[in-house]
């Protein structure tokens, strides 16, 4: 005759943590079958801790027996089936029949488990289908940590440490009416050209930028952008402080008359204290690449190149301050406070390497061979340069000061005049260029710390030395907004040459 299952003695439901009574074969809350919940092991736990051998159990189940499911899983670092036990010895099996025969053993995958109703799963694999995978995960990149990162492209939650859906942990959505994500078609919610919430995945992002199902703020476009042409590559970040990206980049190539390549790289960085500095900085890299390209395929020497894209870029900063709709067209003082940026550019080109600038972004050239000296190629239009340059203060004293920052030259329609910047090298050795604003230079301001924070193989790898260098700034506190463009520099084959060469 055989014998009822045995209580498992436990002092709550393993399902659903109700409390349990003595005796009880059935949870009285969800219905758990606690007859497939092992009695608990009557001897002492087997473990050898520092040298103390485990206790001595009444008997022993033979090596070839498989451990019951009171043992638990192996813990890790136990031998694999058929190794020697190493001094680790299994707990016997204490539950007995009427007969005396020893309870039956069971693999965990013997054990009928419950869904989330309660109802018991099938017993076999085979009698139900797996559901199909989730599809893959959207990922938004956020650089503020990023609220949005990592959403699920269905919307759906996961299960937590306790077998809840995180779904129902979440906060309850501002607008009652809104609707389930995982329940609503994208398609169906969408218009054409329109915009999908990453948070819900399930509203449409309005014009000014929030979803109008939960109510989330959306990430802008220029949050994090990333671009590579092969022969260079530039990132911009917000950073961890700033509430928007005021920086912008423009990274480009062209053909040379002699069909030689150039390639160009702008970076510019907007004035905070200044009105719509990102609409500054972006109005500045974009003209001023395209006077760039635009100069040098009709073989206008780089250096006049140069000079001429910096010019072209202030006259589009200083059209912003009188453009419709900036809010700005009818105030008596608006060049007090018009938008503004600096600006800084590198293009290499018939092996030379030419370098434009105003303001305080900069330029660095770091050789490959590290064995040779990296040096910076900029000087900044600021009050420690200033005071540098007067010999009133040390280097380390000027950056030290509260001033340090407070830049003498800008592109914008109250800039007291415009003198570019412009200066030619002809490298001896390959390097690259590190064209960057202080978001990046203000944690690697001297050029040897530039030249340690860039990755040896930046010449070839331009895009993830771009990477790595707005990582360093990141790493360092993420105080501004981060932007660096990698150029690499090649020497001319032996016997090539160029009508800039001579020059």
């Amino acid at each position: 005759m055989s014998q009822k299952p045995k209580s498992a003695q436990l002092p709550t439901c393993p399902s659903c943590e109700e409390p349990l009574e003595s005796g009880d074969l059935f949870c009285g809350a969800c219905g758990y079958d606690l007859s497939v919940v092992p009695p608990r092991p009557d001897d002492r736990p087997t473990l050898v801790m520092k040298g103390v051998g485990p206790a001595e159990p009444e008997a022993r189940v033979p090596d070839s027996t498989v451990p019951d499911a009171a043992a638990g899983t192996p813990a890790a670092g136990a031998p694999a089936a058929g190794a020697p036990a190493a001094g680790v010895e299994w707990p016997t099996v204490t539950g007995t029949d009427s007969s005396g025969t020893p309870a039956p053993l069971h693999l965990p995958e013997e054990l009928v488990g419950l869904e989330s109703s309660g109802s018991r799963l099938p017993a076999h694999p085979g009698d139900f289908e797996l559901p199909a995978p989730a599809a893959p995960a959207a990922v938004v990149w956020d650089s503020s940590a990023r609220d949005y990162a990592n959403q699920e492209s269905t919307g759906q939650g996961t299960a937590g440490p306790e077998g809840t859906n995180e779904e129902s942990a979440r906060p309850e959505s501002p607008n009652p009416d809104a609707a389930d994500p995982r329940t609503v078609d994208p398609g169906a919610v969408l218009p054409p050209g329109g915009k999908l919430c990453v948070a819900c995945r399930a509203g449409r992002v309005d014009t000014d930028g929030y979803c109008e199902n939960c109510g989330h703020a959306q990430p802008r476009e220029r949050d994090h952008v990333e671009q590579e042409l092969g022969a260079v590559a530039a990132v911009s970040d917000r950073g961890l402080r700033h509430h928007r990206n005021e920086d912008a980049f423009a990274v480009s190539s062209a053909a040379l008359p002699d069909g030689s390549p150039a390639v160009v790289a702008v970076v510019c960085d907007g004035v905070s204290s200044a009105t719509r500095p990102d609409e500054a900085s972006a109005a500045a890299a974009s003209s001023a690449n395209e006077s760039l390209l635009a100069a040098l395929e009709r073989g206008t020497h780089p250096q006049q190149s140069m000079h001429d894209a910096i010019v072209v870029a202030a006259e589009a900063v200083n059209a912003l301050a009188t453009t419709p709709g900036g809010g700005m067209e009818h105030d008596p003082h608006r060049h007090q406070n018009a938008p503004a940026c600096t600006i800084v550019g590198a293009v290499v080109a018939g092996g030379l390497l030419v370098v434009g600038w105003i303001g305080d972004s900069r330029a660095y050239w770091i050789p490959d061979d590290r064995g040779g000296p990296p040096a910076r190629l900029t000087e900044d239009d600021s009050w420690a340069a200033q005071m540098v340059a007067a010999g009133l203060m040390n280097e380390a004293e000027a950056y030290a000061d509260a001033r340090a920052h407070a830049i003498t030259g800008w592109l914008g329609a109250d800039a007291y005049e415009l003198e570019p910047h412009t200066a030619s090298f002809k490298p001896d050795r390959p390097g690259v260029v590190v064209v960057c604003t202080d978001g990046l230079w203000n944690y690697a301001e001297g050029a040897d710390e530039m030249a340690r924070a860039l990755p040896a193989d930046a010449a070839r790898r331009p895009l993830h030395a771009a990477q790595v260098l707005v990582g360093h700034a990141l790493d360092g506190g993420g105080h501004d907004n981060v932007t660096v463009a990698v150029l690499p520099f090649a020497l001319p084959p032996q016997g090539a040459g160029s009508a800039y060469n001579s020059a």
